[in-house]
């Protein structure tokens, strides 16, 4: 006779890694200059100065500009000089602890879904990045009890989160305007498509103790934002007997301006 074994239902704990500067409602930049690959923030026109350092110091300088420094009215405000213009904001928030649903039993097997949500705003001219990464490996754990990180079966995420009877696998997926290409997909089978388009519930991955790319952006989006999805799936097949227990996934959810 087989014994019956019940999982309880995961829950997935985010924890949020803010970076934040200096927060300004309105930016003129005096000069943005780019090219394919490389983009200038902010120039000056000086006849001195630079970057130096010594055993204790480092310094960034500049000499010969004029009327440099910080002034403001009630709508504006202004950053005149290059030291002044390389301020920048950037916030994360919107995320809360995933409770995966439905229990999965572990006679049976089965899926356990959840998501949360996050919204980047910047000012920054280069944009953001939005990366992820687990406490642990594998991820999601329950004392001594662990299920697996998702395992893609080739070099890209997998368009569709695969499990065979004896696989208990547990995987991301991201939705949003900003996702990297990695997560793009052709619309019925591929993903990390160039100018591929984003499918809900579609190229999973799995979590990694290392930092991943899950968004991006090339400028800023002050004050609007954009958010991204975070969908997290838990499969178990079903000759699997997986211990019972509440399983818990810690993550750090990153946003960093460029």
């Amino acid at each position: 006779m087989r014994e019956l074994f019940l999982l309880a239902s995961s829950s997935l704990i985010v924890t949020l890694v803010i970076v934040s500067l200096t927060s300004v409602t309105n930016l003129g930049y005096a000069q943005v200059m780019s090219s394919t690959n490389y983009q200038i923030q902010s120039d000056s026109v000086n006849f001195g100065g630079g970057f130096s350092s010594s055993t204790n110091y480092q310094l960034e300088s500049t000499g010969g500009e004029i009327a440099t420094g910080e002034s403001s009215s009630s709508n504006y405000e202004v950053r005149a000089g290059f030291q002044q213009m390389q301020e920048s904001y950037i916030a994360l928030s919107g995320t809360s602890n995933v409770d995966l649903a439905p229990s999965i039993p572990g006679v049976s097997g089965g899926y356990s879904n959840g998501s949360t949500t996050v919204t980047v705003v910047t000012d920054a001219s280069g944009g953001y990045e939005l990366t992820i990464e687990a406490e642990n490996s594998p991820a999601m754990q329950s004392g001594v009890n662990t299920i697996a990180d998702y395992v893609p079966g080739g070099a890209a995420a997998d368009y569709d989160f695969n499990i065979g009877a004896a696989d208990a696998y547990f995987g991301f997926s991201p939705e949003g305007v900003d996702i990297v290409q990695a997560f793009l997909d052709d619309g019925g089978a591929s993903c990390n498509e160039p100018a591929g388009t984003d499918t809900a519930d579609t190229c999973w991955e799995g979590l990694s103790t290392t930092a991943q790319q899950i968004a991006s952006d090339t400028g800023a989006n002050h004050p609007a934002g954009a958010t991204t999805t975070i969908k997290f799936r838990v499969g178990i097949g079903g000759s699997v007997v997986q211990p019972v227990g509440s399983y818990v996934a810690t993550t750090t959810i990153t946003a960093i301006s460029l």
